[in-house]
């Protein structure tokens, strides 16, 4: 393999892959073994409750942020962009892993028979980052997660590949911010708020970068 074969998209898209598949082994096997990878608290969070349903639908969330990533990650070659998504993949793989591994060690089941964002809905119907064209239930109630069609147009485009990116994932990560400001109006269990508030300051941070690089894209 040469130097740069190394450093190809395809090759960066399998190194990803590898330390995503890691980070979720680890933490399941460190739940797993010892529980002791998360302070305890009183009681576990039931099936329904707000914690359980924000570990399932942002794995969802994230792990669309991680699809688009991977997308961009083959087409562009602007490196701002591709640092970006590198980062954004890397840290929400993660985290979709962490999610995971909470619902085992609350012995609660991964999905739910309860449709997406129930879990929110307890104060009215939720307002959508999403587009409403989509034929998925699941776009039209969870915030900013993109459509099948703007998934299928952003592995499509050519030339304007790195503008859709940045715009389906600023409202992305709007939307994120939205379900992690739900779940810290709704929960007190330290761990999961403890994340949720990470997720809020980061993702408004990407969103205030994402929003400068459009602008630079369009001058």
């Amino acid at each position: 393999m040469t130097d740069g074969d190394s450093g190809s998209p395809r090759h960066s898209w399998l190194r990803l892959s590898a330390m995503a598949l890691a980070a979720i082994l680890l933490v399941g096997v460190g739940v797993l073994v010892g529980q002791k990878l998360l302070p305890a608290e009183s009681s576990d969070p039931l099936t329904t409750s707000a914690e359980a349903g924000f570990a399932r639908d942002m794995q969802t969330h994230h792990l669309q942020a991680v699809d688009m990533s991977m997308i961009i990650l083959e087409k562009s070659e602007n490196q701002a962009i591709r640092t970006l998504a590198y980062d954004i993949a890397t840290a929400q793989g993660q985290q979709a892993g962490q999610m995971f591994a909470w619902l085992i060690m609350w012995n609660l089941p991964q999905a739910s028979s309860e449709p997406p964002m129930t879990w929110m809905m307890d104060d009215g119907e939720h307002d959508s980052h999403g587009t409403s064209d989509s034929d998925s239930s699941t776009a039209m109630t969870m915030p900013g997660l993109a459509t099948y069609d703007q998934m299928e147009a952003l592995r499509a485009s050519t030339t304007d590949a790195d503008a859709m990116f940045l715009e389906l994932m600023i409202a992305h990560h709007a939307g994120g911010v939205d379900m992690a400001e739900g779940l810290l109006e709704r929960s007190t269990n330290n761990v999961v708020t403890s994340l949720a508030e990470g997720m809020v300051a980061v993702q408004m941070s990407e969103i205030t970068y994402m929003n400068e690089l459009l602008e630079g894209l369009e001058e």
